[in-house]
């Protein structure tokens, strides 16, 4: 199982407030697109990935209206 350091920012759609919730943390998995999908729950999910150098994988997720980026980075 491959080890990953997860980056997981929300954005914050309040007015005036340009800030984001920013959580890191270190994840086994060898799917992170289902481990990014366990974690999302809601009506409407849509998801975007972008393969990057080395091996990282960056995840964009809408839901709700919500919308959060995971930037998946092997360790």
């Amino acid at each position: 199982m491959a080890e990953y350091e997860v980056v997981r920012e929300i954005a914050n759609s309040c007015s005036r407030n340009q800030m984001r919730d920013v959580f890191f943390e270190e994840v086994e998995t060898d799917d992170p697109e289902g481990y990014v999908r366990s974690l999302i729950r809601g009506k409407e999910l849509h998801l975007e990935q972008q393969e990057l150098p080395g091996g990282a994988r960056c995840i964009y997720v809408e839901c709700d209206g919500l919308f959060q980026k995971f930037l998946f980075t092997p360790l």
